[in-house]
């Protein structure tokens, strides 16, 4: 069963979830409305707890982490200090296998370049390359207040729109229909969404200093968040492979979940035993 957990950070409180036993895992979800850690790795989580110990974290302003009191609601720093917080959480020095979806890509990415602990990171519709928002984009990041317009919103980020039921939806209302909560996330991508895209943009620097290898995966079909940003930073990474999936929009996890976990489970076993201890 999940293990709910949470500790403090700068003055806020984090929500996270441990699962399974094994080696450790850091996941990290995207920027969407709704967006939770177990949101977002609903279909894979209980298969990847079966070979590692998975730590699920809800970004500040996302799933039942608090939100700040005042803005600015997006802040890509702080979200990289909160990832830096959460390894510093999970104790130890075992080496770390880290997932990032979408904007949390380039957290995890960011993280490992100054981390040597992270064995290897595997990142889902990644961004970190500078990209023109378009109206899926757009769509992206602006909060649905009814349930046809939520349907609407991850019809742009699935392919196979027969995928999304109720299920599916029920997953991230409580979320997005929570009191305040759309005004809030409203704030967090207001004005000229070139700027978020903009901030998590990888810098030349941050790049180079990452050595562990990389796994990304990404949608072929994806419209929000193109394929280009993961083979613009796979380019300049040494130990980059790049999966680019066919039939798949942005959800990689969730639309391709088999794909998903068997190159998983190979990627972080051979990381994580050829890390240095």
């Amino acid at each position: 069963m999940p293990d709910p957990r949470s500790f403090s950070f700068e003055a806020l409180r984090v929500s996270y979830t441990t699962l399974g036993q094994g080696r450790p895992l850091l996941l990290l979800h995207g920027s969407g409305p709704g967006a939770s850690s177990l949101g977002n790795w609903r279909t894979v989580i209980g298969r990847l707890a079966e070979h590692y110990t998975v730590h699920a974290m809800d970004l500040i302003g996302f799933g039942q982490s608090d939100r700040r009191p005042e803005p600015p609601y997006f802040d890509y720093a702080m979200w990289v200090r909160q990832a830096r917080a959460m390894l510093a959480e999970m104790g130890g020095v075992t080496p770390v296998g880290v997932i990032g979806h979408s904007l949390s890509g380039s957290i995890a990415l960011t993280l490992a370049s100054s981390n040597s602990r992270i064995a290897g990171v595997m990142t889902t519709g990644t961004m970190g390359a500078d990209f023109v928002p378009n109206a899926a984009t757009n769509r992206t990041w602006r909060c649905p207040r009814t349930r046809d317009e939520l349907r609407a919103t991850v019809g742009g980020l699935i392919y196979d729109n027969s995928l999304i039921d109720d299920a599916y939806l029920a997953a991230r209302e409580p979320v997005v229909f929570a009191p305040g909560y759309a005004d809030y996330f409203d704030k967090m991508f207001e004005g000229d969404q070139r700027r978020y895209v903009q901030a998590a943009v990888l810098s030349q620097a941050t790049l180079k200093g990452v050595t562990c290898p990389v796994l990304m995966l990404h949608g072929r079909d994806d419209k929000a968040f193109p394929t280009e940003s993961t083979l613009q930073i796979a380019a300049q990474l040494p130990q980059a492979d790049v999966l680019l999936l066919a039939r798949c929009s942005h959800s990689v996890a969730f639309e391709h979940s088999e794909t998903f976990l068997v190159n998983a489970k190979l990627f972080f076993d051979r990381a994580l035993d050829s890390h240095p201890a």
